[in-house]
């Protein structure tokens, strides 16, 4: 919920509280906002590269390789630190992920089937035409299980970029990004769950699939407290984690079972509030510090209600977007990306079939396959622009969604646990390709705009 902006004269100020807002107000519209997140992950990734190169290279590693265990009677959860951020935290991350999916399809640019149509095609070509691009670079190599990797979009710094342009871009362009960044991020979910689980327990995958289950029960009887999701979401995470599958995934499972509706109805809503408001007024304190007991009352009862017309799963949203883009993504990233880079490294950039494929594949994949799939749908009519759009912006759109970062090091990760050699290569092409691709893509917006 945004911050209530007061007229100065309704305002009761603490003796230097007009000086610390001068301060804490425009910080506070930055961190909330999508630029904030995309540098709190590049700062933490050029930190990671600096320790891993120069400052603690030996320490840096050691020290994400520390055993850390849970225990809780006979059950215990042991992991490196590492792993302990891949698959514990992240499954926040991919909760929101979602929570976003489900808003999307419920309310969004997803729910309208012909408003659907150009994102979800655009994605889908921005995901094979990568894909397809790498395998044809790594055929017939062991690498070639790399190729989920350039399929992913990064959506904080390409929404990032887009926020940089300001009016130089529809509104309906970033509406149209974020919608096929969703898409993007649900078919990695998926990619992550089919081909990149090595061995699965069907015994603890149906205790998840069991637990899940119960979670639907409770949406369906009407729970809308968040505790049993969480407890039944941790249980689910457990059993993913012993199944094989990638344990994150129990993250947007339970978020896809959390209440979308209101347990209030807005209509309700309203006329109650202006009954309370008008309570309020009937009860005048003459004391402008602290509250009457009436008032106090009327208060809570407000607070109640607001808490009620609210779908947990967009509280959820609201509540968990700060620790995740500020926290659990730049510790994702300070674990991850820091790769000990050689000259050997840096000469073999263009030249390794890892890397090229991953450059090659989110570069000039997914332009072509963002791009040229949505043209093609509007020139076929089943999609249309959105509105104030140009095709020329299409190709835009198309390299800043080559802007694959955290996804595309996850997937990494998953490809080629422990072969350090294979991961520094496909850390540095997605280094190369994001940075190519956002410098590229913002200069193209910005270029077709004047």
């Amino acid at each position: 919920m945004a911050n209530l902006k007061l007229p100065e004269r309704f305002r009761l100020f603490a003796p230097w509280e007009r000086t610390v807002d001068r301060v804490l107000t425009p910080l506070e519209a930055f961190i909330h906002s999508q630029t904030a997140a995309a540098m709190a992950l590049m700062s933490m990734t050029l930190v990671a590269l600096f320790l891993a190169n120069f400052a603690w290279s030996g320490g840096y590693h050691h020290f994400f390789e520390q055993k850390l265990t849970l225990a809780l009677g006979p059950w215990s959860v042991s992991m490196s630190l590492h792993y302990w951020i891949n698959d514990g935290l992240m499954a926040f991350f991919f909760f929101l992920i979602g929570l976003e999916i489900k808003r999307e399809l419920l309310a969004g640019e997803l729910s309208n089937l012909r408003a659907a149509m150009l994102p979800v095609v655009a994605a889908i070509g921005g995901m094979v035409v990568p894909a397809l691009i790498y395998v044809a670079i790594n055929w017939d190599q062991p690498t070639i299980n790399g190729w989920g990797i350039p399929m992913a979009t990064d959506i904080a710094f390409a929404i990032s970029a887009l926020v940089l342009l300001g009016s130089r871009v529809a509104p309906g362009l970033v509406t149209f990004l974020i919608a096929l960044a969703i898409v993007d991020d649900l078919g990695a979910v998926a990619v992550i769950a089919l081909f990149y689980t090595d061995t699965i327990n069907v015994g603890a995958l149906l205790s998840a699939f069991a637990v899940w289950g119960v979670l639907w029960l409770f949406n369906l009887a009407g729970i809308y407290r968040v505790l049993p999701y969480a407890v039944g979401g941790i249980l689910m995470w457990s059993f993913m984690l012993a199944s094989g599958v990638h344990a994150t995934i129990a993250g947007v499972l339970t978020a896809l079972a959390i209440p979308a509706r209101p347990k209030i109805n807005p209509q309700y809503f309203d006329d109650v509030v202006h009954g309370l408001l008008e309570k309020f007024r009937k009860h005048p304190n003459q004391n402008t510090i602290f509250l009457s007991e009436d008032q106090k009352g009327v208060i809570l009862s407000v607070e109640e209600a607001a808490v009620g017309v609210q779908p947990p799963s967009m509280r959820l949203e609201h509540s968990l977007h700060l620790p995740v883009a500020l926290l659990v993504i730049p510790l994702f990233a300070l674990a991850n990306a820091g790769i000990e880079i050689s000259a050997r490294d840096l000469a073999e950039v263009f030249s390794h079939p890892v890397s090229l494929g991953i450059i090659v594949g989110l570069v000039v994949g997914k332009t072509i396959g963002v791009a040229g799939t949505a043209w093609l749908a509007t020139k076929l009519g089943i999609a249309s622009l959105p509105s104030g759009a140009r095709p020329s912006q299409l190709i835009g759109i198309g390299l800043l969604a080559g802007i694959g970062f955290t996804m595309s090091i996850f997937i990494a990760e998953l490809a080629w646990p422990g072969q350090t050699e294979l991961l520094v290569q496909a850390k540095m092409g997605i280094f190369m390709a994001s940075l190519i691709a956002g410098v590229s893509g913002y200069i193209w917006l910005r270029w077709v705009a004047r």
